[in-house]
């Protein structure tokens, strides 16, 4: 009888245990239409097509002829960057843009990789699939959505893209391969930007969803950072069950409980008690200079796209020089701040001009400035920390790659306590916020460490 009666309390236990268990909440998938006009009837086209970039001569000479009537205003004496973008240093690579910049070749770059477009939700979203060309025996690619940010575009992962699919020929392992996939946010490059209001973050995370899936891909692993870092988590938060593992280059909490608030004060004294480690006190102290006057000085931009885009917008898209000041500045003191102090702005201490005009040539000829700065305005216009995707947790497999020349850093504490399953959190060697440009090496590495650790079932 007593056993009967000690089986009969723990099967009940069990029961209320299970029946009580707080299921992990998702972010609802919603819906949405972006075309033009009302949505149709029938059925969307779901056919994949093949695309290449193209240029024409009339496109060149036009952009010759206004590079050719700029006008610069002269910077002030021993400013460098840090009023933005010099005018005599922007005069050189203007001139550069006007004289030695060939399009054509680079459009021939661009097309090295496969291109395609397919309509969702009534817009045409543009991406890359990237296969192997060879597999070894027994070995399967995984799926790796990589997900680019402002003023990026998918052009930042073309240094990146062949460490991942053949790993073992760039000294990398190759226990994992990946083929990967990398979309352009609809408003930047050749997707089709949205022709209605909001277009947010989970709206973009919903349709890159879907594209997983029109490519049948019913697992896959997520890569971003900056505006790729909320898509890919809002995607994770949709489709917990679809996500193998999100791996971050940029991560940010706008939900801090009283534990990451008291951090602030007290960590340099305590670092121990809230596992910070000597690369975190570094990075974010003295906590005013490190993070609110650094945020002072390099969120203006912000401030404008999340209100007024389309107005700066009009002066950028019809002026190549302005456009490229704007873009450019962003690529000198969010990859160094400390840039900002040259005359030049280190713009070449990491970059090519090449590949820096590269990418604002694709917001040129595609005129996607005003509609990718609209993001800001979709995502931030109902205020920071009010939306429900920042406040609710992240419980897929997740890695932290975290480069210290990145715009912020936030240290394992604040990531955590959104991002429930931190199978790795790593510090950089160097590096900031652009980093599969910057640094492919050191990220592809960063990615094949956390997919191992996953595939092993390392997870918390």
């Amino acid at each position: 009888m007593l056993l009967e009666i000690l089986s009969a309390v723990v099967l009940g236990a069990i029961i209320y245990l299970y029946m009580t268990k707080k299921k992990e909440e998702t972010l609802p998938m919603g819906e949405g239409w972006w075309g033009k006009g009302q949505k149709p009837d029938s059925e969307e086209d779901t056919t994949i097509h093949p695309f290449m970039v193209e240029t024409s001569e009339a496109e060149i000479n036009d952009l010759h002829r206004r590079l050719d009537q700029a006008r610069f205003t002269e910077p002030l004496e021993n400013s460098n960057f840090r009023y933005g973008f010099n005018s005599t240093h922007l005069q050189k690579v203007i001139s550069y843009w006007r004289n030695q910049f060939n399009w054509k070749k680079q459009v021939e770059v661009l097309n090295k990789f496969p291109q395609f477009k397919t309509k969702i939700e009534g817009i045409d979203v543009h991406f890359l699939h990237i296969k192997p060309l060879h597999l070894p025996d027994g070995q399967s690619t995984k799926p790796l959505l990589m997900v680019h940010g402002w003023p990026g575009s998918f052009y930042e992962f073309y240094k990146i893209i062949p460490l991942l699919i053949d790993p073992a020929n760039h000294g990398l392992s190759d226990k994992h391969i990946f083929e990967v996939i990398c979309p352009s946010i609809p408003g930047y490059g050749f997707s089709e930007a949205p022709h209605k209001k909001g277009f947010d973050t989970v709206c973009a995370a919903r349709v890159f969803y879907k594209l997983m899936h029109r490519l049948g891909f019913s697992e896959f692993y997520l890569q971003g950072g900056d505006w790729g870092s909320v898509i890919c988590t809002n995607l994770a938060q949709i489709a917990p069950s679809h996500v193998k593992g999100l791996h971050l280059n940029m991560a940010v909490n706008t939900a801090l409980r009283f534990k990451e608030l008291l951090s602030i004060p007290l960590g340099p004294y305590f670092p121990k008690l809230f596992g910070f480690q000597d690369e975190d006190i570094k990075l974010i102290f003295p906590f005013k200079e490190k993070m609110i006057n650094k945020a002072l000085m390099e969120t203006g931009y912000m401030h404008i796209q999340a209100t007024k885009p389309d107005t700066v917008g009009c002066g950028l898209n019809d002026s190549p020089v302005g456009l490229a000041a704007y873009i450019l500045e962003k690529f000198s003191t969010w990859t160094d701040e400390s840039f900002r102090n040259l005359e030049d702005g280190g713009l070449e201490k990491m970059f090519t001009l090449n590949d820096l005009l590269t990418n604002v040539m694709i917001y040129w000829v595609s005129g996607c400035i005003v509609s990718s700065m609209r993001l800001y305005k979709e995502a931030l216009g109902k205020g920071i920390g009010t939306q429900k995707h920042e406040k609710l947790p992240v419980h897929v497999p997740t890695g932290i790659a975290a480069f210290p020349s990145d715009l912020v850093h936030y240290p394992r504490l604040w990531v955590e306590q959104k991002y429930r399953n931190l199978v790795s959190f790593n510090f950089m060697a160097r590096g900031g916020h652009f980093a599969a440009l910057e640094e492919p090496e050191l990220l592809a590495a960063d990615i094949l460490q956390f997919v191992a650790k996953v595939e092993k079932g390392e997870i918390s």
